[in-house]
Parts: C-alpha cells; sequence; structure tokens
C-alpha cells in the first residue's frame, strides 16, 4: 500500500524540483549566451590594448560601452516579445523619420552625413533601424499566413527598401547593405518560395549594372581594389596589402601579444577598428583566430537555438534575422580584411572600438533573450 502511494505521489515531487524557478529564469537571460557574450567582450579588451598602441584610454571607454550595452541587453530582455512587435510601427515610423533629418540637417564628417546632433552629443540613426527594421518586418509577416504570399513580400520589400535607400545616399554602403539584409533574412526565414528567391537573384544580377552608375566615385574604387589591390599599392591598396601581410606573418602561433610589427609599427591601417582581425591573426596567429571563430560560431550556434525553439512566428522571425545579421557582420568583416570581399566599413562585432555599433548589437542580443525567456515563461 504504501509502496503504491510513494509511485503514485513521487511523480508530482519530481515535477516540482524539475519546475524549481532558476536565476536565469529570474532574470530572463540566457546563461550560455550571456557567457559566450562576456568571453568575446573580454578578448576584444584584451586584443584592443595592443591594437590601439597600448593605449588604456580606448580600453577603458571602450569597456564603458560594453557596460552600457549589457545595461540595454538585460533590459530588453524583461520585455516579452509582444511588447516590443506592439511598438515596432511605431518605432519604424520614427527611424525613417531620423533618417530624413539626417538628409535634411544632419551632421557631416569625411564626406559622409550620418549623424544628427543634439546638445553634448550626437547618433546615428541608421544604428537603430539594424534593429527596428527585422523587428517591423518580423511582425508584421507573423501576423500574416505563412509563407508570405506575392502581396506581402512586396510590402515587405517596401519596408526594407525605404531606409536602405535613404542610408545609401548618406552615403553609408555597408550600413545600407546590413540593415538591407536583417529585413532580407526576415523574409527567408518566413518560408518564402524558392520561385520568388530564384526570381529576386535574377533581379539582382540585371541591376548590377545600374548599381555600379549611381555609386560613389570612392565606392567604385573600393570595388577596383578588391580586384586588384597591386595596382594602386600606395594608395587606394594599401590598406588591404598590409593587412594580408599581417595576416600572412602571423604564421600558427603568432608573433606574441604587444609584438605585431604591422601594427605596433602603423603599418596597418585602422589597426583597433575594421582591421583589428589583422592584429589578432599577426599577434596571436591562426590558434588566436580560430579561439575568436569558436566563440562567433558558439555565439550564432546557440541564437539559431533559440530561434528554432522559439514559440511563435514572430519570435523565430525576430530571433533568427538578428543571429544571421550578426554572423554577416562577422563574415563581411573578415572577408573584407583578408581580400575575399570589398572594403564596406563594417566593424568586427564586440571586438572593434566602437561607440553606437556596440550597443546596438547588445541591445539586438537583449531581444534574443527576450525571445527565450518568453518560452521557458510558457513551458511552465
Amino acid at each position: 500500500m504504501m509502496g503504491r502511494e510513494f509511485q503514485r505521489y513521487m511523480p508530482e515531487a519530481h515535477d516540482h524540483l524539475r519546475q524549481r524557478p532558476s536565476l536565469w529564469s529570474y532574470t530572463h537571460l540566457d546563461g550560455w549566451l550571456l557567457f559566450l557574450l562576456i568571453l568575446l567582450c573580454g578578448f576584444g579588451l584584451f586584443v584592443l590594448y595592443s591594437a590601439s598602441g597600448q593605449d588604456m584610454g580606448y580600453v577603458t571607454r571602450q569597456a564603458i560601452r560594453m557596460g552600457a550595452g549589457f545595461v540595454v541587453m538585460i533590459f530588453l530582455a524583461q520585455l516579452t516579445p509582444r511588447f516590443l512587435g506592439r511598438w515596432a510601427p511605431w518605432l519604424y515610423v520614427i527611424g525613417v523619420g531620423l533618417l530624413v533629418g539626417v538628409l535634411l540637417f544632419g551632421v557631416g564628417a569625411k564626406g559622409a552625413q550620418r549623424w544628427i546632433a543634439l546638445p553634448g552629443f550626437r547618433f546615428q540613426p541608421s544604428e537603430i533601424m539594424k534593429l527596428v527594421l527585422p523587428l517591423t518586418v518580423a511582425f508584421y509577416l507573423a501576423h500574416r499566413p505563412l509563407p508570405p504570399g506575392f502581396k506581402h513580400i512586396i510590402i515587405s520589400l517596401v519596408l526594407i527598401g525605404m531606409p536602405t535607400v535613404m542610408i545609401m545616399k548618406q552615403p553609408d554602403l555597408g550600413t545600407s547593405l546590413l540593415i538591407a539584409a536583417s529585413g532580407v533574412f526576415v523574409l527567408l526565414l518566413s518560408g518564402i518560395l524558392w520561385r520568388y528567391i530564384l526570381t529576386a537573384f535574377g533581379l539582382a544580377a540585371a541591376a548590377l549594372p545600374g548599381l555600379w552608375a549611381v555609386m560613389k566615385d570612392y565606392q567604385k574604387q573600393r570595388v577596383l581594389t578588391f580586384l586588384d589591390p597591386e595596382s594602386d599599392p600606395l594608395g587606394s591598396g594599401w590598406n588591404i596589402i598590409q593587412s594580408k601581410t599581417a595576416i600572412g606573418s602571423g604564421g600558427v602561433s603568432g608573433k606574441g601579444w604587444l609584438s605585431g610589427t604591422q601594427s605596433q609599427l602603423d603599418f596597418l591601417p585602422e589597426s583597433h577598428t575594421d582591421f583589428i582581425i589583422a592584429v589578432v591573426a599577426e599577434e596571436l596567429g591562426l590558434i588566436g583566430v580560430m579561439f575568436l571563430l569558436t566563440i562567433y560560431l558558439l555565439i550564432i550556434a546557440r541564437g539559431l537555438v533559440i530561434a528554432a525553439r522559439a514559440p511563435d512566428s514572430f519570435g523565430r522571425l525576430l530571433a533568427g534575422s538578428l543571429i544571421l545579421t550578426f554572423f554577416v557582420y562577422v563574415f563581411v568583416n573578415i572577408g573584407m580584411v583578408s581580400g575575399l570581399l570589398p572594403v564596406v566599413g563594417v566593424p568586427l562585432p564586440l571586438v572593434s572600438y566602437g561607440g553606437t555599433s556596440i550597443v546596438t548589437l547588445m541591445a539586438g542580443f537583449g531581444m534574443i533573450m527576450s525571445v527565450h525567456s518568453y518560452r521557458t515563461m510558457l513551458l511552465k
């Protein structure tokens, strides 16, 4: 009798222990993703100290921005995906309005007009669209039958195209491509039919001559330099030549931290920003690069797992597009530094020295954690 009673109540006791709230359920954070992001930021500060010429000022400012990014990430992780989606249309309208403001009265620097100046600081509205655009397209498609029909695809492309064109006019080709990619990833994850994908590839190929015609002179020069950097070794080809020299000279184990010649002797331009992966390759070698790539791959894998386990279409589309955009950041930066892609000014995520981009990236991970925590709450 007692044995039967024990068997009867034991599953309930087991379920009670299994559903005991954990630290991560209280904080709405994903422990694995948080650990990997802290590890990546720590490695980034370690490399930045050498890449900046051992300037602690750069490291301190970067650490402060990373701290601000973690605060934003934790805050957004507390919000439910439903709350984020409800605000998506309004945020999109505000973001497009700010981009119009940049074109009308924005602040220029180095031939580009990308900022809006306010008393005491300035900010770059295009960074906001890196989050707002995939959020808006995901919200729109999640409330329609999937896979989307032709009408909804066209509306989604209009939503993607408006901010993309305005950012290209600033001009900022790299950011505009990243923002366009974030919206296109939402469409791909929505299960768009293959005939639409193949048609899009055909139209894109046909539009290449027209794109070349509207590109700025410096953008055309970047493409020509990519195809033949040795044609102007002391001019436009200098950056990529020095970058590939630094990468190749590192070998397997590297020259040692703080011992790189290309970076420490200032042969490598922008060594603390866009070309910082070349510093990693020269000083830490293939081992250091593989360590960094492993962290990136684990972050991307964890993000894809969270997206795949999302409880609804909106969470899946949002988390999936954000983590795939993060992948594009990594792929494009490493590709352009190694000479596999044209230089488009895309920083290496959470390693390159930067400001707004760090906070934007961490905000994206906050949204991904929001999708994860919402799923956890539903399973309770």
